[in-house]
């Protein structure tokens, strides 16, 4: 059966995640609806990542099987027909039949944006993180450089993570400061459930001077996720981009969203 990819991007926040659960508002769920409708027939559509619930979403991608022949403008513009004002589809690709949005994908990249500033937010409420005291960027990148890398990250995981092994290799954990916005991005070539949240939580306590930089190897070592900080609020997070082997020849979206930081809040001026 021929199979499609689809490129997604979502607010995150009247949805209580990714993932189908009973009952409750899905990103999945309401995807899933829409593409049946615009192929007149039931699909499953499976994601690259399960977000949590208020995590939000610039680049998921999601693939289904289906024998429907429609165009790629066709799935994009009938789903986006039938689909919440906060979930959109970006593009519609065919692709071979052995590609799996999770399984086939070489690497995930998130984006944690923290708004650090004396004075909550207004316009944006929801997509960012707000942090009143002020961050030291500093000692957080010092913190950031003992995580890079191939390690046990069970420090770093929730309670409820299924993940049968700990180990995830980092390959990017970056920290700036625009402005009176704070930029995390992390890349890996997987996550334990809020690894990313757990990572900005303790870089954001290092930021406010309650530890040292040198606390971030000493937690990682611990393998103990009670011995870490607070995760930090889920509003902030992106799922930015999922990248596969040329061979699919999926859509690029580098430029989808130009702004100075990579921050959606830094739209918002």
């Amino acid at each position: 059966m021929p199979r499609i990819a689809v490129g997604v991007e979502y607010d995150g926040t009247p949805f209580a995640g990714w993932q189908s659960q009973p009952g409750l508002p899905t990103v999945q769920d309401a995807i899933t609806a829409a593409l049946s409708q615009v192929a007149d027939s039931p699909v499953q559509v499976v994601g690259a990542g399960r977000t949590d619930a208020g995590v939000h979403a610039r680049g998921q991608v999601a693939h289904f099987d289906t024998d429907s022949q429609r165009s790629a403008r066709s799935w994009v513009l009938g789903a986006n027909t039938e689909l919440p004002p906060a979930i959109a589809l970006r593009w519609a690709a065919p692709v071979a039949e052995h590609f799996h949005a999770r399984y086939s994908a070489e690497s995930r990249s998130y984006r944690y944006c923290i708004l650090n500033r004396g004075m909550r937010p207004g316009l944006a409420a929801d997509r960012v993180a707000f942090v009143h005291r002020p961050l030291e960027i500093e000692p957080m990148q010092q913190a950031a450089g003992a995580l890079v890398g191939e390690h046990d990250f069970s420090a770093f995981r929730s309670a409820e993570c299924q993940a049968v092994s700990p180990i995830r290799r980092l390959s990017l954990l970056r920290i700036e400061r625009r402005g009176d916005f704070v930029l995390l991005e992390v890349s890996a070539n997987a996550f334990l459930h809020h690894m990313v949240r757990n990572i900005a939580g303790l870089l954001i306590q290092i930021g406010q001077g309650k530890s040292p930089p040198e606390r971030a190897a000493e937690v990682l070592a611990t393998r103990d996720r009670r011995q870490n900080a607070a995760t930090a609020p889920a509003a902030g997070l992106y799922l930015w981009t999922v990248r596969y082997p040329l061979v699919f020849e999926l859509p690029d979206d580098s430029a989808m969203m130009p702004s100075p930081t990579g921050c959606p809040a830094d739209l918002l001026g």
